[in-house]
């Protein structure tokens, strides 16, 4: 008897030696969004990806000991790319909702925040939502305030865009009353660049907070303790919110 509880235990090191050192070897691919500055960017001076969830990816890779490979993907597009197995990981300022959670398993939250309105920069009004009555307004396409937008049935329409740098053009245009984006994302922008044309409307209050993750396929839950794993200690240790304040966040 003592020798088969023995080789048992010597099996689940042996098993445990090596899914660590698979792990070890192995590339996590990891989707991210080229619009989500500054959560998610292409850095133009280097042409790298950048931007906090970025960073969160490279320490959580570096920590489980394995490598990332980021795949610039649009945001519509990220969920079926991991449930395609084309990517391993989301890390991009994409919130955990119920209806997300039913396809792919998120980690632990790693940031909040909600969405924004901005308005023509020359527009002095503080707009309220149902100050927008019958007007066009603009959102990016796949958010969850698009859809709790459109639900309002407040709007002559809710436009729909790949990125918010298409609704910011527009909004200054004249093309849409007012745009809704990722607060913190609109923020970063503007502050980066004060000539875009726009402003945040001062006094908005967001419709719904969220919480971002990362992400993962359901098939694959063993990243997914990995990945909560290390965000615990990150946390712990200070430098999660070290790698969020690197960006203003």
């Amino acid at each position: 008897m003592l020798w088969k509880i023995i080789a048992g235990g010597v099996a689940a090191i042996m098993i445990a030696l090596t899914a660590t050192q698979t792990m070890a070897t192995e590339t996590i691919k990891v989707g991210i969004t080229p619009t989500g500055v500054p959560f998610t960017f292409v850095d133009p001076a280097t042409q790298k990806p950048a931007g906090a969830m970025v960073d969160l990816a490279d320490a959580i890779a570096e920590a489980i000991g394995t490598e990332t490979e980021f795949q610039v993907i649009a945001f519509p597009a990220l969920i079926p790319s991991l449930t395609t197995s084309r990517i391993d990981l989301i890390s991009a300022s994409m919130f955990i909702t119920d209806k997300r959670k039913d396809v792919i398993n998120f980690s632990s939250p790693v940031y909040a925040y909600g969405e924004a309105m901005f308005v023509a920069a020359a527009d002095p009004k503080d707009y309220k939502l149902d100050d927008l009555k019958g007007e066009t307004v603009g959102a990016p396409v796949g958010s969850t305030f698009a859809e709790a937008l459109q639900g309002l049935g407040l709007f002559g329409e809710v436009k729909l865009y790949e990125s918010i740098a298409d609704i910011i053009r527009d909004v200054k245009l004249g093309r849409l009353k007012a745009g809704f984006g990722d607060r913190p994302i609109v923020a970063y922008q503007l502050s980066q660049n004060p000539g875009l044309g726009v402003r945040l409307v001062d006094g908005y209050v967001p419709m719904k907070m969220g919480q971002i993750a990362l992400a993962v396929a359901k098939t694959n839950p063993r990243l997914l303790e990995m990945v909560d794993a290390t965000i615990a200690k990150l946390q712990r240790d200070g430098q999660l919110k070290k790698i969020f304040a690197k960006y203003g966040l």
